[in-house]
């Protein structure tokens, strides 16, 4: 079945603009007050682009700077918009591709310490713009949680033990206004050289760190799964 052309190119509208420039955001987990200290602009200009409201070509192009476009005028160039039939297709593309899970909120580096060592592998991703000590805190946090999942044996005493140093990295990044989330996922794999394709089961965890103010309630993650192996 042939899909159903574009229409002829044309500017976005302002609401369209607002759902793009919104939809950029938040693909970078940046709040509003983020994108406004970045692009130079106030709080509340950023709050009436994304309400819909009339924006003129240097807003736009400060906003196109702060998310790195290498055209400024990207958001004030005509484009061709895709049909109701090229977005449902597309929707349909995405939703085979992708999964949604829910985001749990890192209160406790005991309680977070046990699910990591219950999983298989984990997908850690830092969040943008952090300090390098928050990056680093992140990072060794995660060294760290893959060394604890690997201890083995591990008496009840050394979970407690070991557990501990995960609540201090958490405290850190607190401090610098970041926390820590984290979904889990159950799952097969086969790997692609494996003599035996029988499916091995697999837990992921998928941990990330957001800016206290753009932690998600959930996140949106690729069916593939993609070890090396």
């Amino acid at each position: 079945m042939e899909i159903e052309q574009m229409t002829a190119p044309r500017l976005l509208t302002a609401d369209e603009l607002a759902a793009v420039i919104r939809m950029f955001r938040e693909s970078r987990q940046w709040s509003q007050e983020t994108l406004a200290a970045l692009s130079g602009l106030s709080v509340r200009t950023v709050q009436r682009v994304e309400n819909g409201e009339p924006s003129g070509i240097d807003t736009r192009r400060a906003i196109a700077r702060a998310f790195d476009a290498d055209d400024l005028d990207v958001f004030n160039k005509p484009y061709a918009i895709p049909t109701a039939e090229e977005l449902r297709v597309e929707n349909e593309r995405f939703d085979r591709e992708h999964l949604v899970l829910d985001a749990m909120l890192v209160t406790s580096g005991r309680e977070f310490a046990a699910r990591f060592r219950a999983s298989t592998g984990e997908l850690a991703t830092p969040a943008p713009e952090m300090s390098e000590s928050a990056a680093r805190a992140f990072a060794s946090m995660v060294d760290y949680l893959r060394d604890y999942r690997d201890y083995d044996p591990m008496s009840e005493t050394e979970k407690l033990d070991l557990s501990e140093p995960v609540q201090g990295y958490i405290d850190e990044l607190a401090a610098e206004g970041i926390v820590v989330c984290y979904a889990m996922r159950e799952t097969s794999v086969v790997g692609p050289t494996w003599p035996d394709k029988t499916p091995m089961p697999v837990t992921l965890i998928y941990l990330s760190a957001f800016h206290k103010d753009a932690a998600p309630e959930r996140f949106v993650v690729s069916r593939k799964i993609s070890f090396g192996w």
